[in-house]
């Protein structure tokens, strides 16, 4: 139940007291404060820091499965406190159950559902709520869950490629990392104190390892140290406003990568453009919603731009089309949307078209790198091997260039 922390004085004796009390609403605890003969001052429900539960995280499969399962059953007739305390009861996860029971509570208290998602904005974000919102004002609150589930399970599924996509490379880079520092830390400075008693100069190859590994084993520690600072400092940086100008500036041109990276923040901005337009949220609001969650500083503020133009009365295929970030493709298909009165299902399919696309290039991407990474991962390990093992092929010259 939420807590409320309350200044107030005493009717009798005009004493100030600040507690705290539990209410399912704040007039309820208001109500129960005059009847204590307490006179409220002022009154503000305490709330637990912004977006956590006392369960932990909710991962957004639970979230796609509560959307799913709640649109089912307002859908069938179910009262909407019926169908949260239903969910609340056979979700498996705890952070999950709590959020749902916290809802339903506020629900029961007279807020609206949209009201009550909003006291958990790390768990509803704005789309979210403000799609609820329309569907409680148009009476399709059902419809529009069953859209909001379509469209989590989609950002799920994009999600879950791309994963999917970098697990082998970074798998594959970090066992090269380990393996290579295991065989210039441990196995190299074997060899090189054997070498060391021919008393002959060795092979350039070997030389250049053996230092390598003298280097590595002075400075192990200094290096590990540094690269750790760099890593950690590359993403403070990045989580700066002008470091995240930079880096988002930047991905989307990278060679390979750069063309997904664009690629998904196209389909995410299609896709949640779609769902809000098709629900009925004013497009302003719409854009302000939908340059929030694509996930790049460049596009975000193309479309706040794009917004300001768009009330100023151009279209969204002009307004749009200004910023080279959206390519022509898109924005001819806006277009035709536009003339066909139809631009939530444009937006629709050319999200469905990008999915494919972007599917299409990791499969492909996946299959280049999966023998790629092999080969460099044998080119590295097998020099090392080589280099090791040459003094041993040219040890009759090693010997007599030692007598």
């Amino acid at each position: 139940m939420p807590s409320f922390v309350y200044t107030a004085r005493e009717t009798a004796t005009g004493r100030e007291i600040r507690n705290a009390v539990e209410a399912a609403t704040e007039q309820a605890a208001i109500a129960a404060l005059l009847n204590r003969n307490l006179l409220v001052v002022s009154i503000q429900e305490k709330l637990a820091k912004k977006g956590r539960t006392a369960g932990g995280k909710v991962a957004l499969a639970d979230l796609v499965i509560f959307t799913r399962q709640l649109a089912t059953m307002i859908d069938a007739g179910l009262a909407m406190v019926q169908s949260l305390t239903a969910l609340s009861d056979q979700s498996p996860n705890k952070a999950m159950r709590d959020v749902i029971k916290d809802v339903c509570t506020r629900v029961e208290g007279g807020d609206s559902f949209s009201e009550a998602l909003h006291k958990h904005p790390k768990v509803f974000d704005r789309l979210y709520v403000c799609m609820v919102s329309a569907g409680e004002k148009g009476g399709l609150l059902a419809e529009i869950l069953a859209r909001l589930a379509v469209y989590q399970e989609n950002t799920a599924r994009l999600r879950k490629k791309v994963k999917t996509a970098l697990m082998y490379p970074t798998v594959v880079t970090v066992v090269a990392i380990l393996i290579t520092t295991f065989l210039l830390i441990k196995v190299v400075p074997v060899f090189g104190d054997i070498y060391s008693g021919f008393g002959a100069k060795l092979p350039t190859p070997t030389q250049y390892l053996i230092n390598l590994s003298n280097f590595l084993q002075k400075y192990f520690l200094l290096l590990a140290l540094a690269a750790g600072g760099g890593v950690y400092g590359w993403f403070h940086f990045i989580k700066t406003k002008s470091g995240r100008l930079f880096w988002d500036s930047r991905r989307i041109k990278l060679p390979l990568f750069g063309g997904i990276a664009h690629k998904i923040c196209l389909a995410r901005f299609t896709r949640t453009l779609a769902s809000l337009i098709r629900s009925g949220v004013p497009i302003l609001e719409v854009l302000q919603i939908v340059s929030q969650t694509v996930g790049n500083v460049v596009m975000e503020k193309a479309i706040k731009d794009a917004a300001t133009d768009i009330e100023r009365g151009e279209s969204i295929s002009v307004a749009l089309g200004k910023h080279p970030i959206f390519p022509n493709m898109i924005i001819r298909m806006i277009t035709a949307g536009e003339q066909t009165g139809k631009i939530d299902n444009m937006l629709e399919r050319i999200s469905d078209f990008l999915d494919e696309e972007i599917e299409t290039t990791l499969s492909g991407l996946t299959s280049l790198i999966e023998p790629l990474m092999i080969v460099v991962l044998g080119v590295i390990i097998g020099g090392m091997v080589i280099c090791m093992f040459l003094p041993i092929f040219k040890m009759s010259e090693i010997i007599n260039g030692a007598k």
